[in-house]
This record gives C-alpha cells, structure tokens and sequence, in this order.
C-alpha cells in the first residue's frame, strides 16, 4: 500500500521503519526537521516529503505521531498541511497522545472532504515502538478501522476498535491513570525496602513472581534501585498526558484524587531537574 508517516521522533522513527521493512509498504515520511527525514530514508529507503501535503498526496492512509494537539493541528490543517494532500476515501491515523475533543473535531472536519479519521493512541513505549510490539488504541468507524487494521499491524501486538472517534484517546487516557499509580507505588515500595535495610534485588526477585508483578516492575523496579532514570517515557511527556486526564475527568466527574497527587509529585521531579528523565524517577523524588 501507498502510506505516508508524519513524525519521526523516538516513536514514529521505528513505526514507519516497520511499515516499510516488515509491511514492504510504499512509505513517504515528513518532520519537521528534515534531517531525520534523511536519516530515516537513508537507512529504510522510500522517500521524504518537504511537508505534510506532500507527503500525503497519493497515500491511501496517512499516519501520525507527534507531540500535543497544537502539533497535530499544525501538521493537519493548511494549505500545506496532511488534508490538503488527501483525496477522498483515504484514511488519516493519529498515533499521537492527544485529546478526546481533538479526535471528534479531527472525525468531523475529515468527513467534510471523505477522509475517514482513526485516533489510534499507543502505549508500550521507545521499546515497544523499536521492536513492533505496541498495543494501539482506536476511536473511529468499523470500514477504515478494518483496512487500516493489517497495516497497523506492522508494528502492533494488539490493535483494537474501542467505539466511535475519541475512544482510542479516552482509552489511553484509562492506560496513563493506571501507569501513574502503579509507579507511585513501586517508588514507595523500593523507597520503603531500602530504608529497611533490604537486598532490593532479591525483594524484586521474590514479589515480581506473586501479585505485585506489573509491566512496570519487570522492567522498572531493577533500574529504580540503581538509579537509573535518563532513559524510557519522560515526565515531561507524562505531565502532558495526565493533563489531558484531568481536564477530561472535570468534563466527565469522573474522581481521580491519586492521579491528582501523582502528577504534582511529577511536578516535583521536573523542579528537580528530571524533565526527561523516565517517569520511573518518582522514586529520586522520595530519596531527595
């Protein structure tokens, strides 16, 4: 297939490597700086594009994955922008961490051309994204979902259709809220054995085979105990995403006190210095 990839930052670089080297798909890809455009067609081949229209002429689906919503509006909207490239009966996908609201506006104004709209948020992270195992998260109608579906899968272990426009971005909204716990709770866990003297490397050894076990333990709790935090899902990143939580939550009433609290703690660490650090540095936060 003919797919354009909008985005090349630590996650979008390998999910459009996938689509081209496991997906054998025609790909041309954009960024905003053109220099990892390069580098990504240096080493993938395929073409780079000097803006989003461009790349997306001719795709029969157009991906993206960038920072915020002001990114996703910026590289979708103009006379330069991805729908201005787009033809009828195409498909636009937003990997983009983003809001509900964005995904609705996004369904809306692509019907108005016949663009189908699928928000696809992913999680499973750089790694994930690098080794073509993310679990994608989609909003938007069966038909485009069905044909996007096998293309995704390039670089997903799990793609699923969650209901209409904005699903996929409230669903990834339910991921972030459960992620922020788990890692306020394995922080103070590892704090707390520390304090008491305990060999952490056996303590994980032991409670990561019984009911404490978490994707985040299994590959957090180890580096936590060495300190090691300049690597994986940056706060920064994180404070964004759990914004959207809670601005969502003031809309719905829905409660969510902890996350509340998690993300002023989040807060603390970047004052600390940590706004790139992985979101697992709540632990530096109680050992200050």
């Amino acid at each position: 297939m003919r797919v354009a990839f909008l985005g090349l930052g630590v996650m979008g670089f390998p999910m459009a490597g996938h689509l081209r080297a496991r997906g054998g798909h025609d790909v041309a890809v954009y960024n905003r700086t053109r220099a990892k455009s390069d580098a990504w067609v240096q080493k993938h081949g395929a073409r780079a594009a000097a803006t989003p229209r461009e790349a997306a002429q001719g795709a029969e689906i157009v991906f993206m994955c960038v920072g915020n919503d002001d990114d996703v509006r910026g590289i979708v909207y103009g006379k330069d922008g991805a729908l201005a490239g787009m033809g009828k009966g195409t498909i636009l996908v937003d990997h983009t961490t983003a809001s509900a609201d964005l995904a609705r506006e996004l369904h809306q104004k692509g019907k108005e051309q016949g663009v189908d709209f699928i928000d696809a948020p992913v999680s499973g992270g750089q790694a994930g994204a690098e080794n073509g195992q993310l679990s994608v998260m989609c909003g938007g109608e069966q038909a485009p979902f069905d044909r996007a579906k096998p293309v995704i899968d390039a670089y997903a272990k799990s793609c699923l259709l969650l209901g209409p426009a904005g699903a996929g971005q409230l669903t990834k909204m339910v991921n972030q809220i459960c992620i922020a716990g788990l890692v306020q709770g394995l922080a103070e866990g590892m704090a707390f054995g520390s304090k008491a003297g305990l060999d952490m490397e056996k303590v994980i050894a032991v409670i990561s085979k019984g009911a404490a076990q978490s994707w985040q333990m299994d590959n957090r709790a180890k580096t936590m105990v060495q300190g090691k935090f300049d690597f994986g899902f940056a706060v920064d990143w994180m404070r964004k995403d759990l914004g959207i939580c809670l601005a969502e939550a003031d809309r719905n009433g829905a409660k969510l006190p902890v996350t509340a609290l998690v993300d002023q703690f989040y807060k603390d660490v970047q004052q600390m210095g940590g706004k790139r650090w992985d979101t697992s540095s709540l632990l530096a936060r109680l050992e200050k």
